[in-house]
């Protein structure tokens, strides 16, 4: 799934993908690169001393994919504003469906409504994005 900004409903699911299942050696790579090398996203036994049953998906790895999403199946001009909520913590060895649907558009400009999605459908990040629109002239 793929539509047009410019031509999309608004209300309509514009994109979704599914990634995942986050793995420990996703985590280790992301911490890497990110340098936050948190232990509760690392270290199982701290984690359970934290009250988790296993270590935790970063939350900004989470947004990453979200960001992953925008870049990579929506947009292929400017990304203008993006923000993000966290609302549940995301569990390691669990897929996280992204879906971005257009809530708004100006003549060229589109406002996205994103979430990051457990698989029973939790909302682990709400988000929103806004994105510079292709119109036919501009450069």
């Amino acid at each position: 799934m793929n539509i047009p900004l410019d031509t999309a409903p608004i209300g309509a699911i514009i994109a979704e993908r599914t990634f995942g299942p986050i793995q420990r050696e996703d985590l280790e790579r992301y911490a890497q690169a990110s340098g936050d090398l948190n232990p509760l996203h690392l270290d199982p036994e701290f984690a359970r001393q934290a009250g988790f049953t296993d270590v935790i998906v970063h939350g900004m790895f989470g947004m990453a994919l979200l960001g992953r999403l925008i870049e990579e199946d929506i947009v292929k001009q400017r990304l203008l504003l993006f923000r993000a909520r966290f609302r549940k913590v995301i569990e390691i060895d669990q897929a996280i469906v992204c879906r971005a649907r257009l809530t708004s558009r100006a003549q060229d400009t589109a406002v996205l409504a994103l979430e990051a999605l457990s698989p029973s459908d939790a909302v682990l990040i709400e988000a929103s994005a806004t994105v510079e629109l292709i119109v036919v002239g501009n450069k």
